[in-house]
């Protein structure tokens, strides 16, 4: 990985993954939890963390995607996710890997919350309220870091690196492409 650094290792990520499992089990109790991964950063800690659920659970998962237009003469960027599932009466647990700005996960929030769920609670392994430009706090986190370029457990750079057991920082290298690969 170049001049990667290694900032949570697997055994860190598994154990803290254990302790939000516990957190989430505690709060669900016997209800069914529908649980949803924003692709594609979410969908190792949402494995992860829905094997350590002791609740009943439905896994869905979300993509977000971005289109722009023109309307009326100004351009405006429309953030969908697809596909937004059958919610009315659900209690939604939103995972993500990473928070940053805030700005899309508290958009799908609403989204969801207008869907009919009846509650919608996010999950993020990694926190960055330095960036955050909305008031937004998850409701599960699972390690606070400042201003690193992370890759690992889900979270890619040119969609490699999202296979590592570990987060590390990018670095300002940049990360060295796996053996075989072009």
């Amino acid at each position: 990985m170049g001049s990667s650094q290694v900032l949570l290792s697997e055994e860190q990520i598994r154990q803290r993954v254990a302790e939000l499992a516990a957190q989430v089990s505690a709060d669900a109790g016997d209800r069914t939890l529908m649980v949803v991964a924003v692709l594609d950063n979410g969908f190792v800690f949402m494995s992860d963390l829905v094997r350590r659920l002791t609740c009943p659970v439905i896994c869905q998962f979300v993509k977000m995607e971005t289109r722009d237009t023109v309307e009326d003469g100004h351009q405006r960027r429309n953030v969908i996710y697809t596909p937004l599932v059958d919610l009315p009466g659900k209690d939604v647990l939103l995972v993500d890997a990473i928070l940053q700005t805030g700005v899309t996960l508290e958009h799908l929030v609403q989204q969801l919350l207008a869907k009919g769920a009846r509650s919608v609670k996010t999950a993020v392994l990694i926190d960055k309220p330095e960036e955050r430009r909305v008031a937004m706090k998850p409701d599960y986190s699972g390690f606070a870091i400042e201003g690193k370029f992370l890759v690992g457990y889900g979270l890619g750079h040119r969609d490699l690196c999202r296979n590592l057991p570990y987060v590390a920082d990018l670095g300002a290298a940049g990360v060295a492409a796996p053996a075989g690969s072009k």
